[in-house]
Parts: C-alpha cells; structure tokens; sequence
C-alpha cells in the first residue's frame, strides 16, 4: 500500500474528468476540491485504519443492443481517486502478464488492433473454423472468491487485497435501497475493466495456450476483446472438441456459455463460404480485392447500425427546435466519432448509408419543427453547404 499515498491520490484527484455523474454521495469533484488538501489527508488515515469503506455505487441503465438496458455503477467522487490508483497499480503488476491477444480495456491497444489481429490470422495463416461464442453475463457472474484467489497468485500485499474485496462486495444503490453485490464486478468502475481482464486471463488466456501446445495439432488462435472474443482453427473436429472443453472450462469458474449466441463456422480462405460473423460491431465476410486477390472485409453489422440510427435519430429530434446550425455543429462531433470507430477498411458504404440516415432525419426534424414545408429539400441542401455536415471517411486504410 506504499503506492497509496498523498502524491498518487491527488495526481488520480487531478486525472478525473469535470462533470461527471455524481455517485451515492453526491459530492462532484469540484466540491472534493474545495478542500483537496483536507480530504486527501484524511482519507489516507482512514485507509491506514481500515476505516475508509467505499460507498455502494449508483446504479444507472443504459439501453443495450437487444432492447434491454445495462447497468452501470456510478462510484462516489472519493472512491474514484482510490480506484484511479488502484487501476494504476494492478496495470503495473498485469500488463507483463496479460496475453498479446488479449486488447480489451488495455494502454494502447485498441478495438481496431483487435480486427486487424483477426484479419491477419484468417489472411496469412491456416484458419478454417471460428468459434464464436458468448459469455452470459460476464461482469455480473465473476466468482469474488476465485477473483481473489487469482489476485493472491501475484499480489502478496494483503491490505491492498483487502481493499480490492471491500470494492468488490461495497453493494449498489437502487432506488434508494442498497442491493449486496455477491458476486461480479459492478461495469462504471475504474478498477473493473482491470479485474476483468485478470479474471479471463487465468480462466481463459492462460488455459487456451495450454491447451494449444498440450492437446490441440493444428493451427489455432484466440483474439480477445475484455469479454468479447472469436477463436480461430484450423481443423473443425478440434474447433469442436475445443468448444466443448471450453464449456467446462468456464462452468469451473462461475461462467455460462449463450449456447443460442454461440456457433462454429466454415470461415477462411480456404473455405471461401458466404458464412460471416460480427466481432466487436462490425460483421467479417470473406471477399476478393480488386486484383482477385482472398481478402476480409467488414461492414457495420446490421444490429449496430440499428442501434447508432435510433440513437442519432433520438438525438435529432430532442434537438428539432435548435437552430440547424447549431445542432449541426454539435451532429458532426458525433458523426466524427462515429467515423472514427467504424471508419475502417471496407466498411465505407456503411459509413454512407449512417451518413445518409442522419442527413434526412435532420431534415425531416427541422421541417417538423416549423410546421410547414417552406424547407423543401432543395433549400435544406443550399443551407448544408453552408453548414456543412461531417463526410465520411476511412481511419484504418489497411486490413492488417
């Protein structure tokens, strides 16, 4: 716990953003700040007495793709800054660790990484099955015992452990009542993209590689994204017999297979099929370049498109009364952004049909608004020109 101290927290103090949701206690961070110097002091006796206790964190939803909401825990300004050191600490003591395969949540590795990484082993080596499977409820189901057995294996600093228990198991606020948290890892929180990758490190990446030299002969490898991830084979009978093993594998540690969500596919060069599968919002289907040559591309997948439209569409007509100008100059931050992420080799008649999806909306919104037809389509196309909106564009010009 000597990391813990006056100088990491108020550098962790100093890391969190400005207007951010308030948690159970809500005191922001400008208000922390006020007496910066006080609080900081004071938590550090309260932590080397043990009397410090992380608040339950606030539990707030969000919709997720399948119109069901997720929900994500919203931790008090004070126990940020603790969790800010922490997550520095376990980064330290994992990043040697953890798998080159392994992207999620990690310093400079990204989604886009984790594509390319898929790309290369479909384009380059002997891959013919991919085993897409899905993890039920990943962060709700982390066995807390096996979480700190796993943290034990490499951290011999019993207090800090302590600590990252009392996280743990601190309980979420809901309605006003607060709900006990006995198993999993509450997604909101500094420190639990961390803890995730820790916990499908030895359930997971460390298994798969010993299974691969010790069981498997032919090709095979895993990209993984924090609980996203596609395995890829060479032979079917061993993408099958993985597949089963696999299904043990996680039961041992408190984790299900969504056998609905999951298969195994005829995928690769070699195969040259019309199967495709979705990895990280994106659908992979095989293809030939513009010289004939076997290539992967992708396109955004039918489920995200949907979801990013009924965002953008939600957003535009929340903002029907602004002027176009204005809601433009706020749409292209979002339409940027939107580029940026699914902007990548082969997808670029996806980024047109969003790009196309939003320009109408928008139209339709403003027409809305003025209740009347005066803004006919020619005139809106005269006003683009002067507000022009974000174009599409390719970020990742290489597939791999």
């Amino acid at each position: 716990m000597k990391y813990v101290n006056k100088d990491t927290l108020k550098e962790s103090y100093s890391k969190q953003p400005k207007g951010k949701a308030v948690g159970a206690d809500g005191v922001t961070k400008e208000e922390y700040g006020k007496r910066l110097e006080e609080n900081i002091e004071n938590l550090i006796v309260r932590m080397k007495k043990f009397s410090y206790k992380p608040y339950p964190v606030r539990r707030a939803y969000i919709p997720k793709g399948n119109g069901k909401m997720r929900g994500l825990g919203i931790p008090s300004f004070e126990d940020k800054v603790v969790q800010g050191v922490f997550k520095e600490i376990l980064e330290a003591i994992y990043e040697p660790k953890f798998k080159e395969f392994s992207y999620g949540f990690r310093p400079n590795k990204s989604c886009h990484d984790a594509i390319q990484r898929v790309n290369k082993h479909i384009m380059a080596d002997k891959v013919n099955y991919i085993v897409d499977a899905d993890i039920k409820g990943f962060f709700d189901n982390i066995d807390h015992e096996w979480m700190i057995k796993f943290l034990e294996h490499d951290i011999a600093d019993k207090n800090f452990i302590r600590y990252i228990k009392r996280f743990l198991i601190g309980g979420v606020m809901e309605d006003g009542k607060r709900l006990e948290t006995e198993s999993g890892t509450v997604q909101g929180g500094l420190i639990s993209p961390v803890l995730a990758n820790v916990y499908l490190h030895y359930t997971l990446d460390t298994w798969f590689d010993y299974v691969k030299k010790h069981e498997f002969k032919g090709e095979m490898y895993m990209v993984r994204y924090a609980d996203d991830f596609v395995c890829l084979f060479q032979y079917e009978n061993e993408a099958r017999k993985f597949y089963q093993l696999l299904i043990e594998r996680l039961k041992k540690f408190g984790l299900e297979i969504a056998e609905d969500k999951s298969r195994i596919l005829p995928f690769g060069r070699y195969k040259g099929t019309k199967e495709s599968f979705d990895f990280l919002g994106f659908t992979h289907y095989n293809a030939k370049s513009h010289w004939g040559k076997y290539c992967v591309l992708h396109r955004t997948s039918k489920k995200k498109l949907k979801i990013k439209r009924e965002e953008a569409k939600k957003w535009i007509w929340e903002h029907m009364h602004e002027s176009i100008a204005d809601t433009v100059e706020t749409l292209n931050i979002k339409l940027a952004g939107h580029y940026r992420y699914y902007g990548i080799y082969g997808n670029y008649i996806g980024l047109i049909k969003y790009f196309v999806y939003v320009r109408q909306e928008l139209w339709k919104s403003k027409r809305r608004r003025d209740q009347s037809y005066w803004l006919t389509w020619k005139k809106y196309r005269e006003i683009l020109k002067i507000h022009p909106l974000e174009t599409p564009k390719i970020y990742v010009t290489s597939a791999y």
